[in-house]
């Protein structure tokens, strides 16, 4: 008997399964299935079904498998084994696994590496995080600039077996200086005799070492590549980021961008196996900062209390109006903070921005003035009515002018507009717009 699975909706061994039963799914099931499906047994159970695969599905189903897994069964997985499984992995993804391991267990991999994969191993772990360095990898496919198509095609099928794509090559000089690229398809339409250089394209878009892995996942997506070259300052081949990197690496990022709009500080752990220790640590510095921030609105209350006992019907509409300016500025800082990462907009186009924004915010603080008047009268006069029309009319613009300047100024200070959070917006927006409400009332009810 089977059971549908709850993250990829495949069809599981039920618990007690037959052995035929979990030998037919270990055996035919895709390694992406096979991986999940073991991350939520029990540690000794899921390690002997994987001590049981030959040894390329192995470690195909445990480079499938979260880092956070693959570092726990790291452990406990015999060192020869282990480098074993390593060293079938691809490049760009040992080098991830390694970056998570313990000192110990690092030196014990190492021993038992060859000195090609220390190497590879050694360099892909030392570049910053989140930059293309991180995430390439090195298996990738050359061929001299001198071959013919048909030495070329002869030479693709010697390095094939070891590289992540052979769709596309990299024609190197003789110092290893990329200076284009070929699709296979050219080569196998090219007559044998047909030069390299002559059906080359020449110029290969590519990126360096140190490009933010985001840039890197746009111009994949820009300019539809299967992969992009990486270079080093002398111009060198040193790697590529594959478009199946590249979509980890956007997703990635659109997960940290929501963790900071969300005013959570970005963590890597999936949410089912983050801790509670995790949790709380990464949102509780934003809730007490934020705690601090709703205090300004505090003293501005406590500022108009006079104002508030002369007419308590002012605090029936204080929700409705600081709501409505955080609703705004939250809308506003979302477009903003997408936009700016997505390259729809840059930093020189803030003035023209501000300027449509403040006409759009004029016209949707109109419409919901407009709204709130009868509700006004009705609870307070005429009066009332006024005060709280003209205090929607100002709130949602300002609350809108906050939003949409906030991720441009962090950018500004070259900070991550990710931070300028629905939470933050509100915050700020809430306290202006509680000084703006009790000057208003005190203006118009001569308080």
């Amino acid at each position: 008997m089977r059971v549908t699975g709850p993250d990829h909706n495949q069809n599981w061994p039920m618990p007690g399964a037959s052995s035929g039963d979990l030998a037919a799914f270990t055996t035919g099931a895709h390694v992406v299935d096979l991986a999940a499906w073991l991350e939520q047994l029990p540690k000794p159970e899921a390690q002997r079904h994987l001590a049981n695969l030959p040894l390329v599905r192995r470690a195909k189903v445990f480079a499938n498998m979260t880092l956070e897994v693959q570092a726990d069964l790291a452990g406990s997985i015999p060192p020869s084994d282990l480098a074993a499984i390593v060293t079938q992995m691809d490049s760009d993804d040992r080098a991830d696994l390694f970056k998570c391991l313990g000192p110990e267990l690092r030196r014990n991999l190492m021993r038992d590496l060859a000195k090609d994969d220390q190497d590879d191993i050694s360099r892909l772990a030392s570049y910053a995080e989140e930059s293309a360095g991180a995430i390439m990898t090195t298996d990738y496919a050359v061929i001299g600039a001198n071959m013919t198509a048909r030495e070329a095609i002869a030479e693709l099928r010697r390095q094939a077996p070891e590289k992540e794509t052979i769709y596309r090559s990299y024609v190197l000089d003789a110092r290893r200086r990329l200076i284009g690229s070929i699709r296979l398809h050219a080569l196998v339409l090219a007559a044998d005799t047909t030069p390299i250089i002559q059906i080359m394209d020449d110029a290969p878009i590519s990126v360096s070492l140190d490009t933010d892995r985001e840039v890197v996942a746009g111009m994949i997506a820009r300019y539809d590549l299967l992969a992009l070259p990486v270079v080093d300052a002398a111009g060198e081949l040193v790697g590529i980021v594959t478009h199946d990197d590249a979509a980890d690496a956007m997703q990635a990022e659109m997960t940290e961008d929501f963790q900071k709009i969300s005013t959570v500080l970005p963590f890597t752990q999936s949410m089912r196996e983050a801790g509670i220790g995790v949790l709380y640590s990464k949102r509780i510095v934003w809730l007490a900062l934020l705690v601090f921030g709703n205090l300004f609105s505090g003293a501005g209350i406590a500022y108009f209390e006079e104002t508030i006992l002369a007419y308590v019907s002012l605090v029936f509409f204080l929700p409705l109006l600081i709501d409505s300016s955080g609703n705004a500025g939250s809308q506003s800082a979302t477009l903003m903070v997408r936009a700016l990462a997505t390259g729809d907009v840059a930093l020189k186009d803030w003035r023209n921005l501000i300027v449509r924004e403040l006409a759009v915010a004029a016209a949707l603080g109109a419409t919901m003035a407009i709204v709130v008047l009868p509700v006004g009268a009705m609870r307070g006069g005429p009066e009332i009515a006024l005060v709280v029309g003209l205090t929607m009319f100002l709130v949602v613009i300002v609350g809108s002018l906050v939003g949409m300047s906030l991720p441009f100024l962090l950018s500004r200070l070259r900070l991550d507009p990710a931070t300028a959070s629905g939470p933050l917006v509100t915050t700020i927006s809430d306290g202006v717009g509680v000084i703006v409400y009790f000057s208003i009332a005190s203006y118009v009810l001569h308080l």
